[in-house]
């Protein structure tokens, strides 16, 4: 596996420190800390109920913390939305999708973020450059390997779970300049479709965006991540190298059987 090595003296792509979350009684968060390296791929694993979901909803801008800072780049930021974050370079596909049923595929992947025909009809007429934006989706769809999407033009609830899956990995992975946040991108998908995500996955790191991959897929995480974070009861417990610890122990740590080793929770 290749990856960056991690430093002292390099700064963190994403960070956060002290998150704090809580909904009525349920603390989510509980002083949760997080570093993204740059260039990396970082899995986070956790049991359900762990408050992983949570933190990485507050990293994308679905979520804003009781409490606790967020550092994009080295920079304090605040997310009031995903919006807030896309605009940040933060591209994230949660396990809901966030996909529009009704419009096309076309539609779905550069929504929010039309192509317009260039001149006055695209700046006064706001006329969108429909063929560009299907030449650049089929490109982006035939990368994932989702050929068995024939027509661009279905609208998205024509689609099977496994296609539209793919379809908002497409998305992330195509506008994502900064960081990619994937939340069990594999988890619909047959054999074949979850290896070209993987492929693809790597394929985005080599271009120096940073992944966070959240999987209960234990084979997957311990093939592609260069760290994995371990979630437990609201914090991070430990982060561990696939090459240093066996997928055994890394579920051991994360269900409370096993205590993490020591020196094992900062980056």
């Amino acid at each position: 596996m290749t990856g960056p090595t991690a430093s002292a003296a390099t700064e963190p792509a994403l960070k956060a420190r002290g998150l704090v979350k809580s909904f009525g009684r349920v603390v989510a968060m509980d002083g949760a800390d997080f570093d993204l390296m740059p260039g990396e791929i970082l899995a986070v694993i956790g049991d359900n109920g762990a408050g992983k979901s949570t933190m990485i909803s507050a990293l994308a801008g679905a979520v804003r913390p009781d409490a606790g800072e967020i550092y994009l780049g080295g920079e304090r930021v605040s997310f009031h939305s995903p919006m807030d974050a896309r605009a940040r370079g933060i591209e994230t596909v949660f396990q809901g999708l966030a996909l529009a049923p009704a419009l096309t595929i076309v539609d779905n992947l550069f929504l929010g973020r039309e192509y317009r025909v260039p001149g006055l009809r695209g700046r006064l007429f706001r006329l969108l450059d429909r063929a560009r934006m299907r030449e650049e989706a089929r490109r982006h769809l035939s990368e994932l390997g989702l050929m068995t999407i024939q027509n661009i033009d279905q609208v998205v609830e024509t689609l099977s779970g496994g296609q539209r899956q793919g379809v908002a990995v497409a998305r992330a992975c195509a506008f994502g300049s900064k960081v990619v946040i994937l939340d069990e991108p594999t988890a619909a998908l047959g054999v074949k479709e979850s290896r070209k995500v993987l492929d693809l996955i790597r394929d985005v790191r080599a271009r120096g965006i940073s992944i966070v991959l959240i999987s209960h897929n234990m084979p997957h995480v311990f093939e592609i991540a260069d760290r994995v974070h371990i979630h437990r009861l609201g914090r991070r417990v430990a982060v561990v190298r696939p090459s240093d610890m066996s997928m055994s122990d890394a579920v051991a740590i994360m269900t409370g059987a096993m205590e993490p080793p020591a020196g094992r929770q900062d980056r």
